[in-house]
């Protein structure tokens, strides 16, 4: 699991669900280097990831990011994500049965309508900094 100072509940369970479904793309797709579990790109991507989600408008109410009407990832960056996605999510359900679950009934809740003001995670820790 992911373990980052950024990120807490919600957020942080996306974003190791999201370093899963990497690892399981990577190992299958990529050559890591030097005995690690992840090619600089993957970990570029997931770098990536963190940073939006800590800048999610929804917060810790963030829903599945298919559902989510707001797009805050760049074409380039949504693409892998879906192409990471695509090959990993049915390989999930083995090596992290409760995860894949709860990111399966996550996805089916409905989407959300506009997101409230200064909930996103940056925002509140830049509150809590003041």
């Amino acid at each position: 699991m992911s373990s980052t100072p950024l990120l807490s509940g919600q957020l942080l369970f996306e974003l190791n669900t999201m370093t899963a479904m990497a690892k399981i793309y990577c190992r299958a797709h990529h050559q890591p280097e030097h005995n690690q579990t992840l090619c600089t790109e993957c970990t570029e991507l997931l770098q990536y990831a963190e940073t939006r989600l800590d800048r999610c408008p929804y917060g810790q109410d963030k829903p599945t990011c298919n559902k989510c009407p707001v797009h805050c990832y760049k074409p380039h960056m949504k693409q892998r994500v879906r192409e990471i996605m695509l090959y990993s999510g049915p390989r999930m359900l083995i090596p992290h049965p409760i995860m894949s679950i709860k990111h399966l009934l996550a996805e089916r809740k409905p989407a959300p309508g506009k997101p409230p003001e200064g909930v996103s995670n940056r925002h509140i820790r830049k509150q809590k900094n003041s």
